[in-house]
């Protein structure tokens, strides 16, 4: 399953279950429309919303005389709606990471993620052409924060343009990080040869990635 798309926002009452559930854990539909002061079919009706989009699971448990329930709770995804401090400390470890091991230590570290996360992304691109690479290469960017999205340039090349950069404070400080995504882009495109036109850390207002298909190449598995 992928990732809920961030990018719509999400019903205030919607927003409301997944709260109270993550503050008073598991609770049947019934419960929740009691604590909100909504009516239980309003209630399943976002619960079937929230199932749906991967945040909310259900467990069926006996509640007296043998009646059996749906008793809801926040799955994995789910809870990452609530606010973590990954940022600070994925900073906090870089700097640890320089210190005890100067900027190899640093290198090695972006290298090992773009590692992990090649494996990730080749699933998804398969026997697929440098166009439809970077298509779905603009979905994955996005769903992971980085308003990406997919165009043609006059020359012919397929453009990836990320408008956001969700690693900019960690990029911003170790040039490492772009650098590993970089060479990651080239080899899950490796038919291609990989340019980036423009870059957020330098300035620019978006990051812009070239993709040119090389003459004698097919796509590889």
């Amino acid at each position: 399953m992928r990732r809920h798309d961030w990018r719509k926002p999400m019903q205030q009452t919607r927003w409301n279950i997944l709260s109270a559930l993550k503050a008073q854990g598991p609770q049947t539909a019934t419960e929740l429309s009691l604590q909100l002061r909504i009516t239980p079919m309003g209630v399943r009706q976002h619960l079937t919303s929230l199932e749906r989009d991967g945040l909310v699971e259900y467990r069926t448990e006996s509640r007296g005389l043998g009646r059996s329930s749906h008793v809801y709770s926040l799955t994995l995804s789910g809870d990452e709606c609530f606010p973590r401090g990954y940022e600070h400390l994925a900073n906090e470890l870089i700097e640890i990471v320089n210190e005890l091991e100067d900027r190899p230590g640093v290198e090695r570290l972006f290298r090992r993620r773009a590692e992990r996360l090649e494996a990730a992304y080749r699933a998804r691109m398969h026997g697929r052409t440098v166009q439809e690479r970077v298509r779905e290469l603009a979905e994955i960017r996005s769903e992971e924060g980085f308003m990406a999205r997919c165009e043609t340039a006059d020359d012919g090349a397929v453009l990836l343009i990320e408008n956001n950069c969700a690693i900019n404070r960690v990029a911003s400080k170790c040039p490492e990080a772009c650098q590993a995504e970089l060479r990651l882009f080239e080899r899950v495109l490796d038919n291609a040869e990989v340019t980036r036109d423009r870059h957020i850390v330098s300035g620019d207002r978006c990051c812009a990635y070239r993709f040119h298909q090389r003459p004698d190449s097919e796509p590889s598995p």
